[in-house]
């Protein structure tokens, strides 16, 4: 009875309509972040003949790189929490056309590291704050949703970047970075007028949604452990997901003879696959509950991934595609999964996850690397194929309510009589 009244006279109407046009912004300027982002591995032969690098200077790149890309980013969300900045987020951008800038016309090494580890700093700033504005944008139980429209625009980036550096950068060399600072000019631009958004609606809106009692409290000891546990999901997805994306094509070269052009078509149907999964996921994890979508990624993953170093040429493609879907679409239901449980900080969970799964990606790409020259490709797999088993400590989770189904705006008591 007093709960209908409440719900009545709460004014509350920022949070009836979810902002797809700030999601869709958002998911833009991640497509033009990870693209801009994905293109230092993919000139690392360029620069590798231009300033005549070991491989353990290339290593040493990636490592300056991922630190400030990945260790940052629960550090930046932590302190947006208590003390939100939207104007990070072109200022973030800003960071990351400065990185590619000093790249782009680097003659000396040390130079090199420090226009990677800028280009790091972006990203850092960039995907908590981001993946705040997707939160706050989203109304009722669309989180999901609003988080899978943002993912799909890093995968989509991943995927086109070495594309883009084939393209342009492979053709007119290392100078030629400096071309895509207009893109990050674009997305600073975006990210501007989302800041003003963000400032004047969306800090209403996110407060309003941290005002709300928790459906379900859970202890303290729970939510930690909980986290430890979703941190292993994500170890264990993301481990799995580099042996595809890093050595996929090697894999086919190697144990069915197919062309690099062949190889290469298997590897873009591979990364379609993870974009429809992860923009299914979130929208199931509304629908039917995060820790359902986390289960259905174990349970699903597991067979194709057992049946994947057995099988022919024929079935790889569709044995691949089936784990790329069903493996991607846990990422957004885990993160979500992960803002529920310690609600108030989105930003250090969007930092901690985000940063968490670009780190793992880069020290799994380099141990399954040292593995596959040491015992061959087709360890890789072998071993890689009963990844999915960590994924069973989703059993330990805690049942959080979450609503099953978004409701228009409320009507008034005497509308419901």
């Amino acid at each position: 009875m007093n709960e209908s009244l409440v719900q009545t006279t709460r004014p509350a109407p920022a949070r009836v309509d979810t902002a797809f046009g700030i999601i869709l912004a958002i998911s833009l300027c991640h497509f033009i972040n990870d693209m801009l982002q994905s293109l230092l591995p993919a000139v690392y032969p360029n620069l590798k003949m231009g300033l005549g690098l070991s491989f353990t200077q290339i290593g040493l790149v990636t490592l300056v790189y991922q630190v400030t890309a990945s260790i940052l980013q629960p550090l930046i969300g932590a302190y947006a929490d208590k003390r939100p900045k939207p104007f990070a987020l072109p200022v973030g951008t800003l960071f990351t056309l400065t990185g590619l800038v000093v790249i782009s016309i680097s003659h000396q090494y040390g130079v090199l590291l420090a226009g990677a580890s800028l280009l790091g700093v972006g990203s850092s700033v960039f995907h908590p704050e981001a993946s705040r504005v997707a939160r706050m944008a989203a109304a009722g139980d669309r989180h999901g949703l609003s988080q899978s429209i943002f993912q799909v625009g890093g995968n989509a980036g991943s995927a086109i970047g070495p594309l883009a550096a084939a393209l342009v950068v492979i053709r007119w060399g290392q100078t030629s970075l400096a071309c895509f600072a207009l893109l990050a000019l674009l997305s600073t631009v975006i990210l501007w007028n989302v800041a003003i958004w963000y400032r004047q609606h969306g800090l209403a809106r996110l407060n309003a949604g941290a005002r709300r009692p928790a459906a379900a409290a859970v202890p303290r000891g729970k939510v930690r452990g909980a986290i430890v546990i979703l941190v292993a999901l994500v170890f264990s997805k993301y481990v799995y997901l580099v042996s595809l994306t890093n050595f996929l094509t090697f894999y086919l070269i190697d144990r069915f003879g197919i062309s690099v052009q062949a190889a290469q078509l298997q590897l873009f149907a591979f990364l379609a696959a993870v974009a429809i999964g992860t923009i299914i996921g979130g929208p199931l994890g509304d629908r039917f509950g995060r820790k359902y979508v986390i289960w259905f990624s174990i349970v699903g993953t597991l067979p194709f991934a057992l049946l994947l170093p057995h099988a022919n040429l024929l079935w790889t493609l569709p044995l691949t595609m089936m784990i790329g879907v069903i493996l991607a679409s846990a990422f957004p239901a885990i993160v979500v999964f992960a803002q529920e449980l310690v609600p108030g900080q989105v930003g250090l969970i969007s930092g901690l996850f985000f940063g968490f799964a670009f780190g793992i990606a880069g020290l799994g790409a380099a141990l399954l690397g040292w593995l596959a020259d040491v015992a061959g490709i087709d360890a890789v797999y072998r071993l890689c194929a009963y990844m999915p088993l960590i994924g069973l400590l989703a059993a330990f989770l805690p049942n959080i309510a979450t609503p099953t189904r978004r409701i228009d705006p409320p009507k008034p008591v005497s509308d419901r009589r």
